[in-house]
């Protein structure tokens, strides 16, 4: 605001100065025209002829700053003014040095118009003409030349002097136009800088909240994948074997039972994983005593003994690098529940200086590996995928080692995080 304000006053300032530099000229003539007629210097040409010289010295000013302001920006054909007012000038000092007055204005217009190389030129023939009417005109002046030379000289002084100071304002007038105008483009683009980082800082947060909700899908997908759908199979599967055993009271019963325990736990895992809580076996033991629990549910449901063994010293370990690993042991489970026809399973925590690692190995049918990264499940395909999703995005490897009738072992190695890792 200051600024604006500032350059309104400035622009102001100069079209009076223009003004001013138009009507001088006028002043000069008619100031040096009234003394002729009221005090008329000795030694001067005839009033009627004096008069003729100063009214061709207005219609020349008339002409080309009244009638055609325009032409002040041409500066060849201002150099054509110029030239013929210091013409007129000469002339008029020679009739009357009352003429000196409107000789002065040489001063004013030798910078507005002339070009910075012809300044100079037009400063000294001013102080020429000017000299000549403070000496009392042209024949006095000739005749006293000494004294004229001394009186030129003081106006280049004082001229020149002038002329120096106005030179250098006229730098730093140029160099503040400059200043602004770079101003005003750097004002220009830093508008269109904070424009287009809007709209970048818009995108950036359309962008964060697509990836948020595609994180969020991805994580319950998975979340389902390791509660809704694993437990549903594991129903499905009690409840075939009660099928087949109607006849026995006892161990329809305990199919049934199993079925709607793990409704049961399903259940609370399916809200737990809505709230994105960890799972209730982590909230209330550590890791291996986690997966001790896992086994021996699983050997529970599934007639097959799981052993379960944990190598290293235990320590806490990221809540992420937990939740993985008992996933990864979840998943690895059921593979070999549905798949693998298997007598015994073996899961082994391993815990490392810089790693964790889990390993799951049976001894059931095995598969055939192909160059696939993992080997495609029936149905989906989607329990090894998110395993290996899950291990990955923690920083961990999944590798897979099988073969028809061999069995399979399954190994996630993950960093060891520690447990009050952000």
């Amino acid at each position: 605001m200051t600024s604006s304000g500032g350059h309104d006053r400035l622009t102001s300032w100069r079209e009076r100065e223009a003004t001013l530099y138009r009507v001088l000229p006028y002043g000069g003539l008619a100031l040096g025209t009234l003394l002729i007629l009221v005090v008329p210097a000795p030694r001067s040409l005839a009033t009627a002829p004096t008069l003729a010289i100063a009214a061709a010295a207005g219609c020349w000013i008339v002409w080309f700053l009244t009638l055609h302001p325009g032409w002040q920006s041409r500066r060849k054909l201002m150099a054509v003014y110029y030239v013929g007012l210091l013409t007129f000038a000469a002339a008029l000092v020679a009739a009357s040095p009352w003429y000196g007055f409107f000789a002065w204005i040489g001063y004013t217009h030798a910078f507005p118009v002339l070009p910075k190389r012809l300044r100079i030129a037009g400063v000294i023939a001013t102080a020429a003409f000017v000299a000549t009417s403070q000496g009392g005109g042209l024949a006095i002046a000739m005749s006293h030349w000494p004294l004229w030379l001394v009186l030129v000289l003081f106006n280049l002084v004082v001229a020149g002097s002038v002329t120096w100071f106005a030179m250098i304002a006229e730098l730093e007038d140029a160099k503040r136009r400059r200043l602004m105008a770079e101003l005003g483009e750097a004002n220009r683009q830093l508008t269109e800088t904070v424009q287009e980082n809007a709209g970048l800082h818009a995108q950036l947060l359309t962008q964060a909240r697509e990836a948020g909700v595609l994180d969020e899908r991805q994580r319950m997908a998975r979340e389902i994948h390791d509660t809704l759908a694993q437990g549903l199979t594991g129903i499905i599967t009690q409840l075939e074997a009660a099928e087949q055993t109607r006849d026995r009271s006892a161990d329809w019963r305990r199919h049934v039972d199993n079925a709607l325990a793990l409704a049961r736990e399903s259940l609370t895992e399916a809200r737990r994983s809505v709230r994105a809580v960890r799972p209730e076996t982590l909230e209330t033991s550590r890791l291996p005593d986690a997966l001790v629990e896992l086994g021996g549910r699983w050997s529970a449901l599934n007639g097959v003994r799981a052993e379960v063994a944990t190598t290293g010293t235990p320590r806490p370990l990221h809540p992420e690098v937990e939740v993985t690993l008992l996933r990864a042991a979840q998943e690895a489970l059921s593979n070999v529940a549905r798949h693998a026809a298997a007598s015994r399973v073996g899961l082994t925590l391993s815990y490392m200086t810089d790693v964790v690692t889990l390993d799951v190995r049976d001894d059931g049918t095995g598969f055939e590996l192909t160059d696939q990264p993992l080997p495609r499940e029936s149905g989906s395909g989607y329990g090894l995928t998110a395993m290996r999703q899950r291990v990955t995005r923690v920083g961990g490897e999944l590798a897979v080692e099988s073969e028809p009738g061999g069995g399979t072992a399954i190994s996630a190695s993950v960093p060891a995080l520690p447990g009050g890792a952000g």
